[in-house]
């Protein structure tokens, strides 16, 4: 997949996310959210899609989270691409719905995207990403946390939405010193 068309499609399978929502209302989202709390650097800890094939380990190219980050109202996440020899980030925005804790946004090509920040206590967080393309719907979930291995009753958490949503396990990608530009 091309750095300038997936950035949108991979920023939510490399943060582990999925659904199978027929629509935004069918998923939660964290009471009095607040944006500027989720600002700062995220490890992924797991992640499910609607459609298990999109990410594949094999894939030579990756993109990973690197952190969130708002601007007024807005939310920004900083990703990058990575692979051999590939270290290219990709910044995505999102604006508020003037609903709490959603946003949306869209990508070159006219994808759209819906961001919901189901459930957080700000060390960790449940992410869902909704994609629409042409008529098609992916949806993807993460679970990101602040340290590495990430708190034990979060990830069981978001096993609970992945098997009531009827999500698929996706691979995940974290940064790591390949990508010295992620650091800097």
């Amino acid at each position: 997949m091309a750095p300038q068309r997936g950035p949108l499609l991979l920023l939510a399978l490399s943060l582990g996310l999925a659904g199978a929502q027929k629509t935004l209302d069918d998923v939660p989202v964290q009471p009095g959210f607040n944006a500027h709390e989720v600002e700062g650097r995220w490890l992924t800890v797991q992640l499910a899609a609607s459609r298990a094939h999109l990410v594949s380990p094999d894939d030579p190219l990756r993109l990973g989270l690197h952190s969130i980050w708002t601007r007024g109202e807005d939310v920004e996440f900083v990703l990058f691409w990575t692979g051999e020899g590939v270290c290219q980030g990709v910044n995505i925005t999102v604006h508020p719905t003037g609903l709490q804790g959603r946003y949306q946004g869209s990508l070159v090509g006219g994808t759209s995207m819906h961001v919901c920040f189901v459930s957080a206590d700000y060390s960790s967080l449940i992410l869902y990403i909704r994609l629409e393309d042409a008529g098609e719907v992916t949806s993807l979930w993460a679970l990101l946390a602040r340290r590495t291995r990430g708190d034990p009753k979060w990830r069981q958490k978001f096993l609970e939405y992945a098997d009531r949503f009827h999500l698929q396990k996706a691979p995940v990608f974290n940064l790591d010193a390949r990508c010295p530009a992620a650091e800097a």
